[in-house]
């Protein structure tokens, strides 16, 4: 996200992206195009930094990325605490570490499917998410579950598009895109689409134009959500579940997170 250099109605983002790890500037091609996307709708004075962590997999499609995609946020929610942020927005669809950067600030922390399903039930009754690889749709299932949606959210569907591939993204993929869409709203019966990659921001326009419905980019949403919270003058809690880690020692690779500095 970014930081309180503006005055309070314009907040500060910081963008953590978790489909790259930080070693390839090819790699860094996504989280550039997504804390562009950030930009493009934040109001005046709001800075957008993104940040990616310095290990991982270049891309989360299963369970076993989507833990070190989790690690990865934490690290650098942790790493961000001297710079002060307003707010966060971890940027990958599966919502990767989001109670632990809530542990490890005070600033707003806000996953991109979470604020997407918001966003979505406020202009419809009912969504529809398309997301890429259709093996990652049960993570999005699970997050309709524990974000409450069950109700509004009719169905998600996979692309089998690769994550990856969305950085060089051309018109048959966003035809291959838009198509699903249409499927999904015939089947469905719902009313709105959500975009269920952080890579697929740049298409939400495109995409809304052909359906003719709404169509959420969780990234968009996220950065009004967060700009909105920080205005408000709203942080996250500190006497309850979200309460800073305890201090404690660790091993191994991890061993400076001993007496990690807590919120």
């Amino acid at each position: 996200m970014s930081r309180n250099r503006a005055p309070a109605a314009a907040p500060a983002h910081f963008v953590c992206k978790m489909h790259r790890n930080g070693h390839s500037r090819h790699h860094e091609a996504m989280t550039d195009g997504m804390a562009n996307a950030a930009r493009a709708v934040a109001a005046p004075g709001t800075q957008v930094v993104g940040r990616q962590p310095s290990f991982g997999p270049a891309s989360i499609e299963s369970h076993f990325d989507d833990v070190f995609g989790a690690a990865g946020v934490a690290e650098q929610v942790r790493l961000a605490q001297p710079e002060a942020f307003d707010a966060v927005v971890i940027a990958c669809f599966g919502d990767p570490g989001l109670d632990a950067a809530r542990e490890l600030t005070t600033a707003p922390v806000l996953g991109i499917a979470e604020a997407a399903f918001h966003a979505a039930s406020f202009v419809a009754t009912g969504f529809s998410v398309v997301t890429t690889m259709t093996r990652t749709c049960v993570i999005a299932e699970r997050l309709v579950h524990r974000y409450g949606f069950e109700r509004t959210c009719r169905g998600i569907h996979g692309t089998d598009i690769a994550v990856l591939a969305l950085e060089a993204c051309g018109e048959d993929t966003v035809a291959q895109i838009e198509a699903a869409a249409r499927r999904a709203l015939r089947r469905d019966r719902s009313g709105a689409i959500v975009l269920g990659c952080g890579g697929m921001a740049a298409l939400c326009r495109t995409l809304q134009q052909r359906l003719g419905v709404p169509v959420v980019d969780g990234v968009s949403a996220a950065v009004k959500m967060a700009e909105a919270l920080v205005a408000l003058g709203l942080k996250t809690e500190k006497s309850g579940d979200y309460a800073s880690p305890l201090p404690k020692r660790w091993a191994g690779w991890a061993a400076p997170l001993s007496g990690a500095p807590t919120a």
